[in-house]
């Protein structure tokens, strides 16, 4: 039985099929964003202003500190190909990526996992992002994976040295150490600021 989800992605791509890759991704132009799981397409809804605001923050923070650093740090749209070495049927638009291996990075993509991704919630992909996306991030050998949740002002981290587990949920009046960036830290309070 179909659900909403698969009727929106047959309705808005012109050759619906049971799976896709990479490369039929490429082909869909750019006037609606998807990001793709196991081979199905997903439709991404645009991003609030409050979401855009505190991706600006974390972007231009870590920007900041990674200025004359190896890794680099990107912001969506930005797509990552979580398994470009095998299916390649999984691509992502994180909303922050940091990358350190500078051969992942293409004029296109990150091809394979980065070393860090921030997902900024939204009601829309609230689901997405704390159930379906993480396992596929981890499963890629994501090292730490941050979702911000803009309503309730708080931030869960898991990384991937601790089995997936969480390591911690902060609030918005605490400052937060970025584990793959020794040094980092994010005062969430100026983050969450609207």
């Amino acid at each position: 039985m179909e659900n909403d989800q698969d009727i929106q992605v047959k309705e808005a791509l012109p050759e619906y099929k049971k799976l896709y890759t990479y490369a039929d991704y490429i082909t869909w132009g750019d006037d609606e964003r998807y990001e793709i799981i196991d081979g199905i397409p997903y439709k991404m809804s645009a991003p609030t202003t409050h979401h855009q605001s505190i991706s600006v923050k974390l972007t231009v923070e870590l920007y900041g500190f990674l200025k004359n650093k190896s890794c680099k740090v990107f912001h969506a749209p930005y797509d990552v190909r979580l398994n470009a070495d095998t299916y390649d049927n999984i691509i992502v638009q994180p909303d922050i990526v940091i990358i350190c291996d500078h051969t992942k990075i293409t004029e296109a993509c990150c091809v394979g996992a980065p070393d860090m991704v921030i997902e900024i919630l939204s009601p829309s992909t609230e689901s997405h992002d704390k159930k379906l996306k993480i396992n596929k991030y981890l499963q890629a050998g994501i090292r730490e994976y941050w979702i911000i949740d803009p309503v309730g002002k708080s931030l869960t981290v898991y990384l991937l040295e601790e089995m997936y587990e969480v390591t911690h949920v902060y609030t918005a009046a605490e400052k937060v150490s970025v584990q793959i960036l020794p040094g980092c830290s994010i005062d969430l309070q100026e983050v969450f600021e609207e």
